[in-house]
């Protein structure tokens, strides 16, 4: 067995080789080291935007090819509306899981860091992929839709001074507008007055009602007096007309504020099930950016 040489003081002594001596390495913690890789987040949120980009303009297609103008030839409205919203939640689980798995691998390595710290901080990175992948989508949606509405705006305009006037009846309330000034049994008085004005006015009052959830008496009575003179009905029945026009078209604004509604919780769902998804997708990819061993 041998020994191993030491001297202390002037004085040499022996240890026994089986007492090796260990000599200390400092090596750096990096446990107060940035949390956040920039960089591996911006990657995938870009990557998030891009494929929610992408399968949306997929559903679109796949949705424009679902309807026909032809009666009977195409989906209804109740599974368009289904299918797009499973589409939607779809998406963003392919595209938030990708993004956050990708940020995950991407990520600066963590040597000396807890293992609960380190899956906190890939589970944040995650949901950072999803917030600013969401930031992104949106602003390019809110964009396209402003140059969409812009440049609508702009034909419109240029629609109106080559040909003249708008055409009566077509704002938001136009089908009831037609509705409730359509010819009666009996002809119309000579004195039924401009059409274009007349559907101006009752466009004006219309939206105005449906606003306030109801119907002055004032409005009723001259509406009444408008359908009346326009269409040679009695004021009694244009009374009544009057009031069923503004009942379906109260049915209508109601049908619309549910579906968007609904259409709103959907989307709030799908977003939370895309910040899930994009948290566990980067904690996928940092774990197995971790067992990667270094060479």
């Amino acid at each position: 067995m041998g020994h191993a040489t030491f001297s202390e003081g002037g004085s040499v002594g022996t240890v026994p080789a089986e007492h090796p001596i260990f000599t200390e390495i400092p090596v750096a913690s990096d446990v107060n080291s940035a949390g956040v890789t920039w960089g591996a987040v911006i990657a995938g949120a870009f990557v998030a935007a891009a494929l929610s980009l992408a399968l949306l303009a997929l559903g679109t297609g796949i949705g424009l090819s679902a309807i026909s103008p032809w009666a009977n030839a195409s989906a209804s409205v109740t599974t368009i509306g289904w299918t797009s919203l499973v589409w939607l939640i779809l998406m963003e689980i392919i595209a938030s899981s990708m993004g956050g798995y990708l940020a995950g691998r991407l990520r600066v390595r963590w040597a000396r860091v807890h293992t609960h710290e380190v899956y906190f901080r890939d589970t944040a990175h995650g949901l950072l992929v999803w917030a600013v992948g969401l930031v992104i989508t949106a602003a390019f949606l809110a964009s396209a839709a402003t140059s969409l509405v812009g440049g609508t705006a702009r034909a419109s305009e240029t629609a109106a001074e080559t040909s003249g006037p708008t055409a009566p009846g077509a704002g938001q309330n136009g089908y009831f507008v037609d509705t409730l000034l359509r010819p009666g049994n009996t002809s119309p008085t000579p004195d039924a007055g401009n059409t274009a004005a007349t559907r101006g006015e009752v466009e004006l009052i219309f939206p105005h009602s449906l606003r306030n959830g109801s119907m002055l008496p004032a409005d009723r009575s001259y509406l009444a007096q408008l359908v009346a003179s326009r269409t040679g009905m009695s004021q009694p029945d244009a009374e009544k007309r009057v009031d069923d026009a503004y009942a379906q078209a109260q049915q209508a604004a109601e049908t619309a504020r549910k579906a968007m509604s609904h259409a709103m919780y959907w989307t709030f769902l799908a977003l939370l099930i895309g910040a899930f998804c994009a948290s566990f997708g980067a904690t996928i990819g940092g774990r197995q950016r971790d067992s990667v061993p270094a060479i």
